[in-house]
């Protein structure tokens, strides 16, 4: 097949990480594979001369690293930040929208350019986004869906009525991410991802942190992220911050916790919960995206309510208050959750899925789906 994946900006984000798999995984089974995607936005002049006359200095539009920077795929990035049209993208049997408005571009682009997918990575309900063309490319634009957890198959499925959605479910390099059995921490240690976006509950965690750090004083807490602390949120200066780790260190850190915590207010997955597991790190985390589905509370991690630091609290303590004997088997449960897990098994029915809906095309039933989404 030729595969096309229509990308916004490409980065060092979680869903650019999955897409960048599974090109690859397309790539090496032959497939024909090209990514297309957009340069970060440039500065506007106007806030360029304002940064310099107030002695910010003058702004340059930055360099973003992306996951594809040292992968061997046809990546083409187009000449300025704008709407990708079918100039743009080459023809191809399927072509795959990645974000909400790729979904709209991609459903604008001829029947020579593929089958259109929308691989849904997250209910992109958000606040800088423009909520009633979010929903409607879930709700009338007629492309197949790919989703990566069951909340969010079912949330196609009940909220807008598409119960032809494929599911496959991400997973974890266990290659990358592993650990031998092991015993608490002489120290308990506390580990989070850095991310300032408000969805992934940022202020939360520090507000965990705080009430721990009185309940647990020797408390040890530990970061990593992508991007440096910018100020908008004021971090403990008793965390251990680690700026764009490589994945070797980044098990490292994952191994020295005894637990993990995820305040996100939403999540379309939530990979770095499954790669705290892949190296015996039981989870505390809210009710979103995978964590939701693979948490069974004190087993192998804690499951909260959104926004609910006093229950995110509550179970961060439970854990790393345990005995050693009680910890190593939350840990060891949390391990288990994920054994099975495999990205070549995911890349699999992700090629099966595209395949399904080339079919779909091929018998028409596309056809038939835009007639009565336009009724």
């Amino acid at each position: 097949m030729k595969v096309t994946f229509v990308l916004s900006v490409a980065s060092m984000s979680g869903g650019i990480r999955v897409v960048t798999i599974y090109a690859q995984a397309l790539a090496d089974a032959g497939h024909d594979v090209t990514l297309v995607s957009l340069p970060y936005p440039a500065i506007p002049l106007r806030r360029k001369i304002k940064s310099f006359v107030t002695g910010k200095g003058w702004l340059v539009t930055p360099v973003i690293p992306s996951y594809l920077d040292e992968m061997d795929l046809d990546h083409r990035v187009i000449e300025k930040y704008r709407p990708i049209v079918e100039s743009d993208v080459p023809d191809a049997d399927v072509v795959i929208a990645t974000w909400w408005e790729t979904a709209e571009w991609v459903n604008d682009l001829s029947p020579a350019k593929g089958e259109k997918v929308y691989f849904v990575q997250g209910h992109e309900i958000f606040p800088f986004c423009p909520t009633d063309r979010v929903i409607a490319t879930y709700n009338t634009l007629p492309l197949h869906k790919i989703t990566i957890s069951r909340w969010l198959a079912d949330l196609m499925r009940v909220e807008y009525g598409d119960a032809d959605v494929d599911l496959v479910s991400n997973s974890v390099d266990h290659q990358q991410f592993f650990a031998a059995p092991r015993g608490r921490q002489q120290r308990p240690t506390l580990g989070f991802l850095y991310h300032e976006t408000p969805l992934k509950g940022l202020d939360v965690t520090i507000d965990v942190i705080s009430a721990l750090q009185k309940k647990i004083p020797d408390l040890r807490v530990i970061s990593f992220g992508s991007f440096a602390p910018t100020g908008a949120f004021e971090l403990p200066a008793s965390v251990e911050f680690h700026l764009a780790p490589d994945q070797e260190h980044i098990r490292d850190l994952y191994t020295q916790c005894d637990v993990w915590l995820a305040s996100s207010r939403s999540e379309g997955f939530n990979l770095t919960a499954m790669e705290a597991m892949a190296c015996r790190t039981p989870v505390v985390s809210t009710r979103t995206g995978w964590p939701l589905e693979a948490i069974t509370c004190f087993k192998n991690g804690v499951l909260a309510d959104i926004d609910d630091t006093e229950a995110l609290t509550a179970g961060a303590e439970h854990l790393l208050t345990l005995d050693d004997s009680q910890w190593r088997a939350v840990s060891e449960a949390a391990h288990q959750t994920v054994a099975s897990s495999s990205w070549e098994h995911s890349a699999k029915l992700f090629e099966a899925a595209l395949v399904k809906a080339v079919g779909k095309r091929s018998s028409g039933q596309r056809l038939a789906k835009t007639a009565s989404s336009v009724v």
